[in-house]
């Protein structure tokens, strides 16, 4: 999890003119309700001063845990690997059996276990049907080993970005994007139905794209702006749930045409509000990317200050689903609706959030019941 300033984007001038949404029909919502889900993540390889959790205390709010972090062995190789955190930053580390075990007992209590690829430090840039090929064998030899009911996609940093001439979200054309795609189906398709997929990539990816698209008609944008949308509408049918980073982001246009900032329940309820209504990509009226349901998003959140920029307090976030889910305490903005099926929050991270006294996730049990 990582910062990737928007604001770039946003001064330079490039803005799509008067940009409006324009929504697609809603498809049809699943006729049952979703359980209300909280999603962490739980620093397996490392510790990055909260603490080391083993996996067998971490407390049963946890409905999906993401393993952190599976990383390459290079941007480029495809070659995924996954190891728990070293005995000398980690003392209380347990053992590869004794992680095992917790894993079967997690998932006996219903939860969901994960390995995540990616974070901050593990870009992966799947340039090659090689690379793409090698991702497969080697995520899957991690959900083979340790028994793992699927995979999160927290690709950041320069993992994702779009050549010049991939324009229109719904036909990619660029390698990193179209291998991803051909290398999470192949995955879905291995271990069938039941695997669990998630991902977590920041506004820049996502939201973003409706102001900007890869490098833009005239050049000279980012090019990974955007990028995110082409592989979340390629596998939105695979998708178990959508959980962007409403964090360590900088200031994002919602669909009323104002720029929201991180710091309160506003900037969680407008950049919710366009996965669940849909938008214009770059503006154009006639390339809308389309609604996702409101069982497959999450609003991913900092569970402590320490966790990242942009955390906010309980009854921030309380306001934030109140608005999202029963349409009061929605402040100045003005959904497109409301969702009580909104699956329910993500969280960076489960170690923070036990370093801060469990705030976030006894909130979340508190207000879901």
């Amino acid at each position: 999890m990582v910062a990737v300033a928007a604001g770039a984007l946003a001064a330079s001038g490039l803005l799509a003119s008067n940009a409006t949404a324009s929504p697609e029909p809603r498809a049809a919502a699943p006729s049952a309700a979703a359980d209300h889900s909280l999603v962490g993540y739980l620093h397996t390889s490392f510790a990055n001063g909260s603490g080391y959790t083993r996996l067998a205390d971490t407390p049963d709010s946890w409905d999906i845990i993401d393993l952190a972090f599976g990383e390459p062995t290079s941007a480029t190789s495809g070659d995924i690997r996954f190891d728990l955190c070293p005995k000398t930053e980690c003392p209380n580390v347990e053992t590869k059996d004794e992680f095992k075990a917790a894993i079967k007992a997690k998932q006996a209590a219903g939860k969901k276990v994960l390995i995540s690829i990616g974070g901050q430090n593990g870009q992966v840039q799947l340039k090659t049907a090689q690379a793409r090929d090698t991702f497969v064998s080697s995520v899957s030899k991690i959900i083979d080993e340790y028994g793992l009911d699927g995979l999160d996609i927290d690709f950041e940093g320069h993992s994702l970005s779009l050549n010049a001439d991939d324009t229109d979200f719904k036909n990619p054309k660029t390698p990193v994007i179209v291998n991803l795609i051909s290398a999470v189906k192949t995955l879905k398709a291995k271990y069938g139905s039941g695997f669990t997929l998630t991902m977590a990539p920041e506004t820049f990816f996502v939201q973003l794209g409706y102001q900007y698209y890869g490098t833009g008609k005239w050049g000279g944008q980012d090019p990974r702006a955007g990028a995110y949308l082409p592989v979340i509408h390629a596998l939105r049918d695979d998708l178990t749930l959508l959980h962007v980073q409403d964090y360590n982001s900088g200031p994002i246009m919602g669909l009323d045409n104002q720029y929201h900032s991180m710091g309160g329940a506003d900037f969680h309820i407008a950049m919710t509000d366009m996965l669940l209504t849909g938008f214009p990509v770059a503006g154009d009226k006639n390339n809308v990317f389309p609604p996702l349901p409101p069982q497959k998003v999450a609003i991913g959140m900092p569970a402590s200050v320490n966790a990242g920029n942009g955390h906010v307090s309980t009854g921030e976030v309380n306001k934030a689903l109140d608005c999202l889910t029963k349409g009061s305490n929605c402040g100045s903005y003005k959904t497109h609706g409301t969702w009580p099926d909104l699956r329910g929050l993500m969280t960076w991270s489960i170690n923070w959030d036990r370093f801060n006294n469990g705030e976030f996730s006894k909130n979340f049990d508190a207000y879901f019941g």
